[in-house]
């Protein structure tokens, strides 16, 4: 299963890196969160889990990070990204694209390989991943109930689809919601339901008096 897991984690990168090259210049905001959400929501837990306890896993026990840290880090490396200032330098530069993305990717694997399987037990990952899920949540809504475009006031394309700047963005507010922040949800809930399930199981485990 960690082959499979590692193996479809990485030809969904190569998919989504050609997606960024071919869309890349587009100016379409809508383009870059589908690519940004496709990282951190589904390539990323897929390679996080496949890398696992694998003598391919990047962190080893002395330096893996708690649930409640890699999420705060993926709340800052997200939120610096999509700074309009930011946004409009990296939608100018393929290298700095790629940087950018790459980014998203190391946040999301750190993150979702230290909820899989945290030193202080499954709740603690639970409560990562619903924490990521609200500032996920956070972000999508201003971004798609935002009263002006953030990232440009022209006409765009997105994936020969020509979009408002206003649709454009939320379009890809829609998309952080609909994706990234049900994804970390779901992720937390299924956690937090193992969780459960073990506390169910202790009085039947426990020997009689």
């Amino acid at each position: 299963m960690k082959s499979l897991a590692r193996l479809l984690g990485l030809a969904l990168l190569a998919a989504l890196g050609a997606m960024l090259l071919a869309s890349f210049g587009s100016g379409s905001f809508t383009a870059h969160m589908i690519i940004h959400m496709g990282i951190v929501a589904v390539a990323a837990p897929l390679v996080a889990y496949g890398l696992r306890d694998t003598r391919l896993d990047p962190l080893p026990g002395v330096i893996r990070a708690s649930p409640m840290l890699a999420s705060l880090v993926e709340l800052v490396v997200v939120w610096f990204w999509h700074l309009p200032a930011l946004r409009r330098i990296a939608d100018g530069s393929l290298a700095l694209s790629l940087v950018e993305q790459a980014s998203f990717l190391v946040a999301g694997v750190l993150l979702w390989h230290a909820c899989f399987r945290p030193k202080d037990g499954r709740l603690a990952g639970a409560a990562g991943l619903l924490f990521t899920s609200m500032h996920m949540t956070l972000l999508g809504v201003l971004l798609a109930l935002a009263p002006r475009p953030l990232y440009g006031g022209g006409d765009v394309t997105c994936f020969g689809i020509p979009l408002s700047a206003a649709a454009d963005q939320q379009l890809g507010g829609v998309v952080m919601l609909m994706v990234g922040a049900l994804a970390y949800l779901l992720g937390g809930i299924l956690l937090l339901a193992g969780v459960l399930r073990e506390d169910e199981a202790l009085p039947a485990n426990r020997p009689p008096c």
